[in-house]
Order: structure tokens, then C-alpha cells, then sequence
């Protein structure tokens, strides 16, 4: 009889429907594929090796047409080989002793070859060292230690009063709530001088977590009637930003000359980063809990400042917001941030020991590149972006000393700060 040839010893497994069982086409058993060009169990293949090997001859002991089953097929030889060449079982498909090791050899040398590609790819792979991990860990908990997303402690504040005439930088504030830029304008200011003459030392080892706010001094008809409230919660922000500062690996270490001057001059970017956390994109507005808590431009304006400075920042916050940071990035760009010895004594005046300070900064932009490489695969660009924002900041900066100052010098509106703000932002006006 002419056997079946099937073209193929295996057969794609697209070919067959999973769901319907294989069968050995000898013995009716559970197949497991395609073995010398036939359908069969791991039995018969074995069998009809063994049989090719040995060059078998057998007699069937009946008539020569036996039924092979599962649980008889060990009873007549002669006739489970001749089923197996029936279906088309063909020993030119048997592999010889040498065929055999070769393929077992390439089979391993395959593995080996996958083995050692998976090991190249996996060095390639970002990660983080775990020093890195570290940093990233202690900048985290040192975030939440210092930013309470309950605001809570708002309600000690001087209340906010938003009652009062409206100042024409009110009444332009609502047209920033259409804003959808997300890129942020950058300042021409020229850079202005700032007293670092004052004690700070007593500042520095105080981080206190609670507000230190003056008692509060009514001004019936003021038109900054939000400047007390705003007053508070800009002074509790600082020590917070203090707070944090301290927990920075490496900040402990610099001089408390460094220390004081990189925190007086990076205290207001640092907050405007912090603030971004509150910041809802959808009416352009800080979000602290309640509605008393809840602030508009409109706020700030009554509280001494300018479209020049809130027109900016609001982009500022919806082109941050807008790159979706993740916790871990956050941080990191707020301690690069703080640890910036600047380009020259007007960005960090009174800095002294810029390679130090650029040293601790370079471990902590290395820390957040290797964050995104490993987390934004193809986000190239988000490093470049968050780098752009320290850019924005310092012109926000810039301004907000502008603005400050020309408050300041009011007194009946700086007798409404709180010392800390005082002491930070420019020297006290009597």
C-alpha cells in the first residue's frame, strides 16, 4: 500500500482549531504533533523509531488486521507499524545518532546565543542606581512630611476677605481663566539687587510646622484685602520650603551662608512649583479645600500684585500641569530648583561655593534623567521641558521681587506681612 506524504513533518499551529483534541492517527491516544510527517502520540513515535532503527521484522500473531487502540496497541506490533506507515509515518524523517547531537547542538548554541541577547538588552535597560533610588525616596518622603494636600492648617490663617474696591488688575484678573497656552512668556526685567544682609541663621534652624503669622490688624476700606490671608499662607509655605530644603541630601552639608542665601532666593520658585499641585486647569484656579480656600487671580490681585506677574505665572502653571509630572520628577525639580547657585550673583545672591552647590545639582538632574529615560521611553523632550520651567521661574521671580518691593515700601500694607516674609523677600519697612 503507497503511504500518505504529508508535505511537512510540523504544521503551523494556525492551521488547527485549539479547541479540537488531536488524536494519534495509529492508536486514537492524545497527540502531541507532527512526528515523521504523521499525527501522533509521544508512544508511537517513539515506537516507530525504535522500529526503523532496529530494522524490526514483525509477525502479526492473528490475521494481519488488528484495530489499534490506546490500551491494545502494545499487543500486535506488526500491525501498529504497518498503521504507522498507513497514515504516512516515513523513516527517511529519523534523525541519525550524529543528526540528532547536531540538532541538540544548535538547539543550545540557539539558546545561549538568546541568552546572551537577552543579558545585552537587560544592561541596556535604563534603571536607576541605588543611590538614585535613594535620593528620589528621601526627596518623596521629605515632600510629604512638608506638603499637606488636606490644607488643613489654612484655617489658622487671617481670614480672607475678598470684599473691598476693585483695583483695575481685578477687574482684568477673569480674562485669564480663557487662558490654554501652555507655553510661558519670558520676562526682558532686568535683574534686581536683593538685601541679603538680614539674620536668616535664626530661620534656618527653626523649621517649625506650624504658621507663624502676626495678629491680625484689620484695615477697614484697604483695598488689598486679601493681602493678610495671602500674607499667612506665603509665610507658612516658606517654612515648609524649609523644611524640605533641610531633608535635600547634601543640603545639610553647605555652609549656613549657602544655605540661607539659596533659600532666600529660590523660596518663591519653589513655592509657585509646590502650588502646581492645587492648580485646576479648568477654571485657572488653586484649589486648598474649602471654597474660602479656593483662589483666583482675582485673589491674588487684592492681595498688592499685578497682571504682569499673574498673567505669566497662570501660563507658567498650565504648561507645568500640562506635563503630567510624575511625584517622582516633581520633587527632583524642585530640589534642582533650590539647589541652583545660578548664573551670576543677581539669579543667587550670596551664594559663595558654586561648585559644591552645581556638584549636589548635577547628581540630582543626572537622578531625574535616569527617571524619565526609565519611565518615559521617547519622552526625549520632557527633561528639556522641565528644564525650560526653572527658565520661566526665575523671570516669575524677577517680577515677584519687583512687585514686592513696591508693596513693601507701603507701610501700611507691609506692617501686613509676617517677619518671615519680610525677612525672606527684602528688608522691613517701618
Amino acid at each position: 500500500m503507497e503511504p500518505t506524504v504529508v508535505s511537512t513533518s510540523t504544521v503551523a499551529p494556525d492551521e488547527f482549531d485549539r479547541n479540537v483534541p488531536r488524536i494519534c492517527g495509529v492508536c486514537g491516544d492524545k497527540a502531541t504533533g507532527f512526528h515523521f510527517n504523521a499525527m501522533t502520540c509521544e508512544g508511537c513515535k517513539g515506537f516507530f523509531r525504535r522500529s526503523m532503527k532496529r530494522k524490526a521484522s514483525f509477525t502479526c500473531p492473528f490475521n494481519g488486521s488488528c484495530t489499534i487502540t490506546k490500551d491494545n496497541r502494545r499487543h500486535c506490533q506488526a500491525c501498529r507499524l504497518k498503521r504507522c506507515v498507513d497514515i504516512g509515518m516515513m523513516k527517511e524523517f529519523i534523525l541519525t545518532d550524529e543528526e540528532v547531537q547536531r540538532k541538540k547542538d544548535l538547539i543550545q548554541r540557539r539558546k545561549e546565543e538568546e541568552a546572551q541577547r537577552e543579558a545585552e538588552k537587560e544592561a541596556r535597560r535604563p534603571r536607576l542606581t541605588d543611590e538614585q533610588s535613594h535620593v528620589i525616596a528621601t526627596l518623596v518622603e521629605a515632600h510629604h512630611k512638608t506638603y499637606d494636600d488636606s490644607y488643613s492648617d489654612f484655617c489658622r490663617f487671617r481670614p480672607p476677605v475678598r470684599e473691598g474696591p476693585v483695583t483695575r488688575s481685578a477687574s482684568r484678573a477673569a480674562s485669564l481663566h480663557s487662558f490654554s497656552d501652555a507655553s510661558s512668556d519670558s520676562f526682558s526685567h532686568s535683574p534686581e539687587s536683593v538685601d541679603t544682609k538680614m539674620n536668616f541663621n535664626n530661620l534656618l534652624l527653626m523649621y517649625q510646622e506650624h504658621g507663624n503669622s502676626p495678629d491680625s490688624s484689620e484695615e477697614e476700606g484697604s483695598s488689598f484685602s486679601m493681602l493678610p490671608h495671602l500674607a499667612d499662607l506665603v509665610s507658612y509655605s516658606i517654612q515648609k520650603v524649609i523644611g524640605f530644603a533641610k531633608m535635600i541630601p547634601g543640603f545639610r552639608e553647605l555652609t549656613a551662608e549657602d544655605q540661607i542665601a539659596l533659600l532666600k532666593s529660590s523660596a518663591i520658585e519653589v513655592i509657585m512649583l509646590r502650588s502646581n499641585q492645587s492648580f485646576n486647569l479648568e477654571d485657572m484656579s488653586w484649589s486648598c479645600g474649602g471654597p474660602d480656600f479656593k483662589y483666583q487671580i482675582s485673589d491674588v490681585t487684592k492681595a498688592g500684585h499685578t497682571l504682569e506677574l499673574l498673567e505669566p505665572l497662570v501660563k507658567f502653571q498650565v504648561g507645568l500641569k500640562k506635563l503630567n509630572l510624575h511625584e517622582e520628577e516633581h520633587v527632583l525639580l524642585m530640589a534642582i530648583c533650590l539647589l541652583s547657585p545660578g548664573s551670576s550673583d543677581a539669579d543667587r545672591p550670596g551664594v559663595q561655593d558654586h561648585t559644591r552647590i552645581e556638584a549636589l545639582q548635577d547628581k540630582l538632574s543626572e537622578t531625574l534623567q535616569a527617571y524619565i529615560r526609565l519611565h518615559h521611553p521617547g519622552g526625549q523632550l520632557l527633561y528639556a521641558k522641565m528644564i525650560q520651567k526653572l527658565a520661566d521661574l526665575r523671570s516669575l521671580n524677577e517680577e515677584h521681587s519687583k512687585q514686592y518691593r513696591s508693596l513693601s515700601f507701603q507701610p501700611e500694607h507691609s506692617m501686613q506681612l509676617t517677619p518671615l516674609v519680610l525677612e525672606v523677600f527684602g528688608s522691613e519697612v517701618s
